[in-house]
């Protein structure tokens, strides 16, 4: 069923375009990514669809008493009430319903009632009726609800009786959030709902909207989350949208095999072009092939031609490079302890980074990650420990605050006056590849916006030439695009970098090694951000193997209604676990199959076969895969089962 269309949607600005003929549909439990350049027009085109504003042409059409949550970029979340009576105004109409049943529990017990037969039948009934509709509506387990969704958002019960206006911005954009996740909405439109959360949160929320029962239409710029919760996408490109199935990277390959066929057609139709014209302009004066000519320019005024296919609008185009390369040793942070005022963050803390590495910093917001950067450049002090630079380190930094941007200067007095002895033409040069052409260079530093306050950042430290990055955040405030192209940049420097980001995209293209921050610490992981994580389940398995069991609390027996419930709660929570067993078994047994596959080509290559030694390693490793293989199969068969037994 669909539940709202936009037919041929334009906005306009005077005489510019921002977007025209623009199509969108999104069906009942879609889950739909709208992606797009910054300023192309992703977040006007989400106002109009949500009724907010008005298009210039073309209409919205909604299913009828359609409910659609919307969450902003910059939420401006208030209220006078703590985290969990905010939450719990969700739930208000079960609320009364739930003070109705109690209302009658206690007439249903009383004398005169019990005296009068069919007053109590039809009082029985209704509490009947109304407990029915209560347990149905998930009545006995809506603040477990609450519990589990504030939780996921990085909110235990120590905030739970914290007032709302007491958060900071960036804890109330995550309980707009989840407010708007438990109002159960048919149509979630979310723009940008990634903002202020860290990765285990966006773990969670990733999770979350998997399984959400309703449609989803989401504004992100991260590749990663976009990939675990979008099916299907619309691109917001050349003043019009596409539309491609499957997730972002299925749409970045289909668009990529788009443009291709187009080239082709085009170049086809070119070359026939070419060949017509040549043959009117040789033949059109020769009476014996005047005819034949006239009929070739005929074809020629009568033909479709394609337009010469365009990429997306200009994005910036960068590289940094080093002046001198530094020593092998980079730098050592030896156990430190990060905070203010003796309030200890994060210790022992040890960081060993050695030329040519790129090194990812993560972990929870508030543990102090960009404090850990700014210690270890000594912006702040550390409460112990100490920080060593290697030789002939020149480190460059890029501050997700954006401090050392100066509100009183425009672009080109930004660069220029750091630059003083090249040119205007070479300063205006750069900029141009960052996307600031003509007048956009006298712009003053505060009218720029995030996007362009990142990339004038940037700037800055391409020119500088320092063989060891430190970047908080770079990813923050850019573009998909605009975020590809830095990492390429990156991927090609040659020096050394040093980062925290909560962009695991961005993390596994570019980290050699991963350091996770915590208040006992830093635990390194030589890889990636899937390595990291593949670790991470590694070490939550052994630990949960080894973990006592506790003997649960007797609880005072429940009525056979609310009985009933749990035991159909806690049946279905044993169906999604083993849910989740299941398809984490078939997904490791994919792998070991891989695994397999690959050990059993590399025995096959000839310089194995004459290697007797390490043919006999790579048998050894081939048995020990086939055990592990059969192993899992004994798991995945045996959580099947119970899964079948419990679902009947």
């Amino acid at each position: 069923m669909i539940l709202l269309q936009a037919q041929n949607v334009a906005r306009r600005f005077g005489a510019e375009t921002l977007f025209e003929h623009v199509q969108l549909q999104v069906k009942s439990q879609a889950h739909v990514a709208l992606v797009g350049r910054n300023g192309i027009g992703k977040t006007t085109l989400l106002k109009i669809i949500i009724g907010q504003n008005p298009p210039d042409e073309g209409r919205i059409s909604t299913k009828k008493g359609l409910s659609i949550g919307y969450l902003s970029q910059n939420t401006n979340f208030s209220s006078k009430r703590t985290v969990f009576a905010e939450m719990l105004t969700v739930f208000d109409e079960l609320r009364k319903m739930e003070k109705q049943i109690h209302q009658l529990e206690a007439k249903l017990g009383q004398p005169e009632l019990l005296a009068d037969k069919d007053a109590y039948q039809q009082t029985l009934k209704r509490y009947d009726r109304l407990q029915q509709l209560f347990s149905d509506q998930n009545g006995y387990g809506y603040e477990a609800e609450i519990r589990n969704v504030l939780h996921g958002f990085g909110f235990d019960d120590s905030y739970y009786q914290q007032p709302v206006s007491a958060l900071s911005g960036g804890q109330k954009s995550r309980l707009a959030l989840a407010k708007l996740l438990l109002e159960n909405h048919d149509l979630l439109v979310l723009d940008e709902p990634t903002n202020h959360l860290d990765i285990a949160t966006l773990t969670w929320l990733e999770n979350y909207l998997q399984n959400y029962r309703g449609a989803l239409l989401i504004v992100s710029h991260d590749q990663y989350f976009l990939d675990k919760v979008a099916t299907e996408v619309y691109d917001l490109s050349r003043h019009t949208t596409e539309h491609y199935t499957g997730n972002y990277t299925d749409y970045r390959k289909k668009k990529a095999a788009r443009l291709e066929q187009a080239w082709k057609a085009y170049n086809k139709q070119q070359a026939q072009i070419a060949k017509l014209e040549d043959f009117v302009n040789k033949n059109i004066v020769r009476a014996s092939t005047t005819k034949r000519a006239q009929s070739r320019r005929k074809q020629l005024e009568k033909m479709d031609r394609l337009e010469k296919p365009k990429n997306d609008d200009k994005t910036v185009r960068f590289t940094f490079s080093e002046d001198k390369p530094s020593g092998q040793q980079v730098l050592d942070v030896t156990n430190a302890a990060i905070g203010y005022d003796k309030k200890v963050l994060a210790d022992p803390i040890n960081i060993h980074v050695k030329r040519h590495q790129a090194v990812a910093i993560t972990g929870p917001n508030g543990i102090g990650k960009s404090t850990l950067l700014k210690s270890i450049l000594k912006k702040i002090p550390l409460l112990r420990g100490d920080v060593k630079f290697g030789t002939g380190v020149d480190v460059g930094y890029y501050d997700q605050e954006q401090e050392n941007l100066h509100a009183d200067k425009t672009v080109l007095s930004e660069i220029w006056d750091e630059h003083p002895t090249v040119n205007e033409a070479d300063i205006r040069r750069v900029l141009g590849s960052f996307l600031f052409t003509g007048e956009d260079v006298d712009k003053q530093i505060p009218s720029l916006s995030g996007g362009e306050r990142a990339q004038l950042m940037l700037v800055k430290l391409a020119m500088n030439h320092n063989n060891f990055l430190i970047l908080d955040e770079p990813t923050n405030h850019l573009d998909i695009d605009s975020k590809e192209v830095l990492e390429h940049a990156l991927q090609n420097y040659d020096g050394t970098i040093l980062f925290v980001s909560h962009d695991r995209y961005f993390i596994n293209r570019l980290a050699t090694q991963t350091v996770e921050l915590a208040t006992s610490g830093t635990t390194t992981y030589l890889g990636n951000y899937d390595y990291y994580q593949e670790k991470k389940a590694e070490e939550e398995a052994i630990a949960a193997e080894k973990a006592p069991t506790t003997p649960t609390k007797t609880e005072t027996k429940p009525s056979t209604n609310q009985q009933e419930f749990r035991q159909n709660k806690a049946q279905q929570k044993e169906a999604r676990k083993l849910k989740r067993q299941v398809n984490a078994l078939e997904k490791k047994l994919e792998q070991l199959e891989q695994q397999s596959h690959a050990l059993q080509l590399t025995m096959t290559k000839p310089e194995t076969l004459q290697n007797p030694e390490k043919l006999n390693e790579l048998q050894q490793q081939l048995e020990k895969l086939a055990k592990q293989q059969q192993e899992v199969e004994d798991q995945w068969e045996e959580a099947s089962l119970a899964l079948e037994d419990l679902n009947g």
